[in-house]
């Protein structure tokens, strides 16, 4: 049997993590599929991190970032680059996963290259193309140009059917962030030998927060701060942990607003593998984040996330989650809200994950086997009683 040529596509931390149990499954089947990876290096250290933390070896790297990049700059180069790997490897498949300016271009290029796509985590959406911004309109813009959708959720599939993609070319998998997390949790990794292993032996409550976010950089950001210096001075147990995305504005925004603040701790940005264990700790989580509006209830952590609008509204339904925007006020809220009510906070943090069930990265080897005439039955659909 000829085996099926991947390439594995990805230029962020998020896309390393999320494709890493994606690049193990493939590997397991090397009877069918030959794998390679391909790395536009949109982002540079985060993404080594992740490279090395799951023991990912690129085949091609084209290093891409270049200082003060602007996103014409990195979609451009992205872009020429990757044309011209599958130009020279003729891969019969391109997998990209998520949202990011590497995603875009990667599936245009294929596309140019007459080369079938894959589009792992297809479907979400907000309706507003400048939130998040570009990653609403990667996501749009990759539909249209991929063969195959892997969908995380029944959501996601409506969406894309509404777009009129085919029935039969979406595969609803789950998200396979939440087989990265079992992985992780699998290994037994903890904190013991880290930066963090303080976090161990600390008493009373932990909020880790993360933020990024295009939009969220400036005054949303600053009113972030704000509600997190409420938080500490109102809840005298609580500790809040921030490692600092490596954006130098969100940086210079937080320490400026919390370097004097007790019992808040600013730090540089753990790898996954103890960035999982910290998520495990923590009693809240406040973030912008995608992948951790999805982790956080694998965890049975509560999250608010500090957004207008999310493209995994299924977090929110399920009551999970909660959408609170970045008015200092409504976080400073909606965390009060919880540590003073027992009872609220057993409610999201027994809500269950409507992500993914740790199987995901399964069932898109399973889908690419039947696409590719490998199996004769359909794979079966991830369900969850709340997509």
């Amino acid at each position: 049997m000829n085996r099926t040529r991947v390439a594995l596509v990805l230029g962020t931390r998020p896309e390393a993590v999320k494709l890493a149990p994606v690049h193990a499954a493939l590997m397991r089947r090397g009877d069918r599929f030959e794998t390679r990876v391909i790395v536009t290096g949109q982002h540079r250290e985060m993404l080594q991190q992740m490279l090395d933390a799951f023991g990912i070896v690129p085949n091609v790297n084209l290093a891409i970032m270049q200082e003060g990049q602007t996103l014409a700059e990195v979609t451009c180069r992205a872009l020429s680059g990757l044309q011209s790997v599958f130009h020279e490897e003729r891969p019969d498949v391109v997998l990209v996963q998520g949202d990011t300016t590497t995603v875009f271009a990667g599936a245009l290029a294929a596309f140019y290259e007459r080369v079938a796509v894959g589009h792992i985590e297809a479907g979400l959406r907000t309706a507003n193309k400048l939130s998040p911004f570009p990653e609403e309109m990667n996501r749009r813009l990759t539909g249209p140009l991929a063969d195959i959708h892997f969908a995380a959720t029944r959501r996601a599939r409506r969406n894309l059917l509404a777009e009129n993609i085919g029935r039969e070319s979406i595969f609803v998998t789950g998200n396979t962030v939440v087989d990265a997390l079992r992985m992780v949790l699998d290994s037994g990794r903890n904190l013991k030998g880290t930066d963090f292993e303080w976090v161990d032996g600390l008493e009373g409550r932990l909020v880790l927060v993360t933020a990024h976010r295009r939009e969220n950089l400036g005054v949303p950001l600053a009113r972030v701060c704000e509600a997190v210096q409420r938080i500490v001075e109102r809840f005298e147990d609580v500790t809040v942990l921030w490692p600092l995305h490596f954006n130098p504005l969100v940086r210079k925004t937080a320490h400026e607003l919390l370097d004097t603040v007790p019992r808040v701790v600013l730090a540089e940005p753990p790898d996954y593998l103890d960035f999982v264990p910290l998520m495990q700790r923590a009693d809240l989580i406040i973030t912008d984040s995608g992948g951790v509006q999805e982790e956080a209830p694998a965890l049975g952590v509560p999250v608010l996330v500090v957004r207008d609008t999310t493209e995994r509204p299924e977090g929110v339904e399920a009551g999970v989650a909660r959408l609170v925007g970045t008015d200092a006020d409504a976080i400073f809220s909606a965390a009060a809200v919880l540590f003073e009510n027992p009872s609220e906070y057993r409610r999201m943090a027994e809500g269950g994950c409507p992500y993914g069930d740790g199987k995901s990265a399964e069932r898109i080897c399973d889908a690419l086997e039947y696409w590719f005439d490998m199996r004769e039955d359909r794979p079966t659909d991830f369900e969850w009683s709340g997509n």
